[in-house]
């Protein structure tokens, strides 16, 4: 069976999301369409929306064949890593083919990759404080490569390109134009939208029956929101009890940043208004949002490391199709594949631990289990 993969977020899944899942299956003649997806957390540094199994299942009603979360410790971080946690797992099963949208199909991102593999990237400018790690690397990139486009689509897509030479994978890429609607825009285009409007839209529980496939829009309607709104207070509880050598234990903590987030959490009330009293030309809001996101949910560098070294493959849904293409590849697999959760993968010493920690405030929030005892999605079943 020829398969073609995807990493995404779905945040949540809209009509865009759909277009870009059939265009992978035409472009490259595939039977079976396997995304990668964040589970509850981003790379922005917030929960998705709706939890990963409405997302999964909306995925995998309208052209995925076979969804498997991408760890809370690949989703929530910067380009390069999520890029690398997303290609790790297509690639370990057997995935030949990565497609996605960009804002510059045309270019040849394997050779714009190589480019930058064969330069020492280590610039003194790195060290700037008055400007972003991320201008400064496109900086760089404009440097060696004559790189000069920053769009976020294009700079993941080369992402993408940099962890299949880094993994030296056999995988070849397919580029395919996004519809023209802009990564965070609020317009909407031809019933097309951003994600960010979708989530606006519903969040103000406004109607988005232009922009999401008409079958989910009760769906989306009956479903438990998640935003910082909730998580907010916990962050605030942990920055005013956990002591700085506590928060200097999590994951991505640097430059005395415990310092700048202790000392600014008092008399805040909301995650906007935090992060405006932190920002700095150091920094990006990005940035600071996973930051703030490991500090709730106490992700900390040993948990972290640790849940590196056990990967696996955690399967949230599959369709008839799928199911097929993952009993021709399951007895030759690199990581565990993962159908039906347990208490031992949940435990401290299991391969869902992180994942576990991470989901519990979703379940405190919602009250839906997001692990233990739950199968695959199959749809119609």
């Amino acid at each position: 069976m020829q398969a073609v993969g995807m990493i995404a977020e779905f945040n949540p899944f809209h009509s865009g999301h759909a277009f870009a899942l059939a265009k992978a299956r035409s472009l490259t003649h595939a039977d079976v369409v396997v995304v990668v997806m964040s589970g509850n957390y981003v790379q922005r540094g917030e929960p998705a929306i709706f939890d990963k199994w409405v997302r999964a299942e909306a995925a995998l009603s309208h052209g995925a064949d076979i969804v498997i979360e991408l760890p809370v410790t690949g989703a929530v971080q910067a380009a390069d890593q999520f890029a690398q946690a997303g290609v790790s797992a297509l690639a370990a099963l057997h995935v030949p083919a990565l497609a996605f949208g960009t804002e510059h199909p045309e270019l040849a991102y394997l050779k714009l990759a190589e480019q930058l593999a064969a330069t020492d990237l280590t610039d003194p400018g790195f060290a700037d404080y008055t400007q972003t790690y991320a201008t400064q690397l496109n900086a760089a990139y404009a440097k060696v490569a004559g790189i000069t486009q920053t769009d976020p689509n294009f700079m993941l897509g080369l992402s993408y390109a940099k962890a299949v030479l880094a993994l030296q994978v056999p995988m070849q890429l397919y580029p395919f134009g996004r519809q023209s609607v802009g990564h965070d825009d609020q317009q909407i285009k031809a019933n097309l939208a951003s994600a960010s409007a979708v989530r606006q839209r519903l969040r103000q529980r406004e109607s988005v029956a232009d922009i999401v496939p008409s079958d989910l829009i009760s769906i989306y309607a009956e479903q438990q929101q998640y935003g910082w709104s909730q998580f907010f207070p916990w962050l605030k509880f942990r920055l005013q009890t956990a002591d700085l050598a506590e928060l200097r234990q999590v994951a991505t903590m640097a430059e005395g940043l415990e310092y700048r987030f202790t000392q600014q959490i008092d008399g805040v009330n909301d995650m906007t208004e935090f992060l405006r009293r932190v920002k700095s030309k150091r920094y990006t809001y990005a940035r600071l949002r996973r930051l703030a996101l490991a500090i709730t949910l106490n992700m900390t560098t040993a948990a972290v490391t640790k849940a590196r070294r056990l990967p696996q493959l955690h399967v949230l849904g599959f369709t008839s199709v799928g199911q097929q293409y993952l009993r021709t590849v399951k007895h030759d697999l690199p990581y565990p594949l993962l159908t039906r959760v347990s208490a031992d993968m949940l435990a401290p010493d299991g391969v869902l631990a992180m994942t576990h920690r991470a989901d519990r405030l979703i379940t405190a929030i919602s009250g839906v289990e997001q692990n233990y005892g739950r199968p695959p999605l199959i749809p119609g079943v």
